[in-house]
């Protein structure tokens, strides 16, 4: 599948309406959600339901829209984690909260360590077959499993489409294997949490501001207040130096960072104000790095 946008909305907001706009008047086509985002779980897939047929049933075909399952859903045995009997049950909830008859991609979120990968890779390739999908990914997986469901999917004649990792300039685990097994296998990769919960920003320079997601909501995907160190205060400093001889802000480097190796299809982006997302977009202006840069950023994060 081939895509005309380089970013993707991350979408767990009650309020979105505004922002889903401004994002697809901005060439934004991709919208990304789960089962479980919420508060309440669930919640995410009913509100982009309430504005898709309010807004943007019309342009369908323009659309990628992708959902998950693999994180704890409901109660009992089958509510979470990999099986057939959950994805199946939870593709078919998450279709009727956003009023869909199939989704352009399905992941599954994460690995499952006791459910065996032919399984829950025949599962999405079940999916596809029923056209409840078009596509499938995965998300969260290490190399070797990685390398694993990618050829059980391919053996299947349901490529894996895309992989979803955690990938910023703070967390790049990704380097250490991951890019390489997406590159020689053609499999796209789009990171989510690529401003590492908000201290690739301006927002922490200074320490947690209050009223941030990290002083009023632990627990809930928020930063950890212990993971505001002076250490990577320090650091983020001296990126936002960088960033603005570049002519961007530290949020806008943070992006075009990760958008600068051709493994890399898109980003997410997960905004709370319409403006984030022209701001994100800038990025785009410049995700050129020249060796220079790249050898003072790899100095700042050591």
């Amino acid at each position: 599948m081939a895509s005309g946008t380089t970013l993707a909305i991350l979408i767990k907001l009650d309020n979105a309406r505004n922002i889903l706009r401004v994002a697809f008047d901005s060439g934004i086509t991709h919208f990304d959600l789960a089962n479980n985002y919420g508060p309440p779980a669930g919640s995410a897939e009913e509100n982009f339901g309430t504005i898709y047929k309010d807004d943007f049933k019309r342009y369908r075909d323009e659309l990628v829209i992708s959902t998950k399952a693999g994180w704890g859903m409901w109660e009992g045995p089958y509510g979470d984690w990999g099986s057939k009997k959950y994805l199946v049950a939870s593709l078919d909830q998450s279709l009727k909260r956003m009023g869909l008859e199939y989704v352009d991609i399905f992941y599954h979120h994460r690995p499952d360590p006791d459910t065996p990968l032919e399984e829950t890779m025949g599962t999405l390739d079940l999916m596809v077959r029923q056209g409840k999908a078009l596509y499938v990914g995965i998300s969260s997986y290490h190399p070797e499993e990685a390398a694993k469901a990618i050829q059980i999917l391919k053996e299947l004649g349901t490529p894996c489409l895309i992989h979803q990792p955690k990938y910023s300039m703070f967390d790049r685990w990704v380097e250490n294997g991951l890019l390489d097994v997406l590159g020689e296998n053609k499999v796209g990769c789009i990171p989510f949490s690529p401003l590492a919960q908000g201290m690739l920003t301006n927002k922490y320079l200074k320490g947690i501001p209050e009223g941030s997601r990290a002083a009023s909501h632990r627990g809930n995907g928020a930063i950890d207040e212990d993971q505001v160190s002076d250490e990577k205060i320090n650091k983020v400093l001296q990126l936002n130096v960088l960033a603005e001889e570049r002519g961007q802000n530290l949020a806008q480097m943070a992006l075009a960072w990760i958008l600068k190796d051709p493994r890399i299809s898109s980003v997410l982006i997960g905004v709370s104000r319409p403006e984030q997302v022209l701001d994100s977009i800038r990025c785009l202006e410049n995700y050129s790095f020249t060796g220079d840069e790249l050898t003072r950023i790899n100095e700042i994060l050591k």
